[in-house]
């Protein structure tokens, strides 16, 4: 997966703020900037290879999605993880990921079902060992953003992206102490499947219980 590959490219290609979003999501969602982090503009930038403008346009969109706040005098930082919002969170998404596992069933094209079937390849081959957890947590990022583009719902797509990165950082901040995470991938495979076949109901079925199992196995550990 494209680090930070959380949206759909412009026809010819991201552009540079678009491009500091995606890196920087990638950094926030994955805890490589640690919550309550300063995250410095003109660091980044120089990080990134990019001026300042598109680096501070991405960090206006990250703060609007929760992931990074602005305090007056005092500078900006990534949020921290509260543990308590997990419930909230997941209030949203067992509501929403089986109604985009739903849509993007009905409405995949030949197209979206070869591009699909490219992740589900990818999936059954894929391994958290040899400290992999990271990228096998980025391949799981790709596939819910695969299959939320796939409902041809930009206002659906945008709103579970935001909700699957914050859902993210709180299995990140576990990571170390999580058991089954190849598991837990792997659970795609079967919804995947069930999108691919055109299977509605069974593809909603199966996104429920993706996010009641994620929820369940951090409640184990808090």
């Amino acid at each position: 997966m494209a680090s930070g590959a959380v949206a759909q490219e412009q026809p010819h290609g991201p552009t540079l703020a678009e491009q500091a979003y995606r890196t920087i999501t990638d950094r926030l969602v994955t805890l490589e900037i640690r919550p309550g982090a300063p995250v410095h503009d003109g660091r980044l930038a120089e990080e990134l290879g990019l001026g300042r403008t598109p680096v501070r346009e991405a960090l206006k969109r990250l703060e609007t999605e929760r992931l990074i706040v602005s305090y007056p005098r005092r500078g900006t930082f990534a949020t921290e993880v509260q543990i308590a919002d997990l419930s909230h969170i997941s209030e949203v998404r067992q509501q929403l990921e089986p109604l985009a596992a739903s849509i993007a069933a009905r409405r995949a094209t030949a197209a979206d079902r070869e591009r699909l079937g490219g992740y589900l390849t990818r999936l059954e081959s894929a391994s958290g060992e040899s400290g992999g957890e990271t990228e096998l947590l980025r391949l799981d990022m790709a596939v819910h953003r695969a299959v939320y583009a796939v409902t041809h719902n930009p206002y659906l797509e945008a709103t579970l992206i935001g909700y699957d990165n914050l859902a993210t950082r709180i299995w990140c901040l576990f990571i170390d102490r999580l058991e089954g995470l190849d598991q837990h991938v792997h659970e795609h495979e079967q919804m995947l499947q069930a999108v691919i076949e055109g299977d509605a109901a069974k593809a909603s079925v199966l996104a429920a219980e993706h996010v009641d199992n994620f929820e369940r196995a951090i409640r184990a550990l808090i």
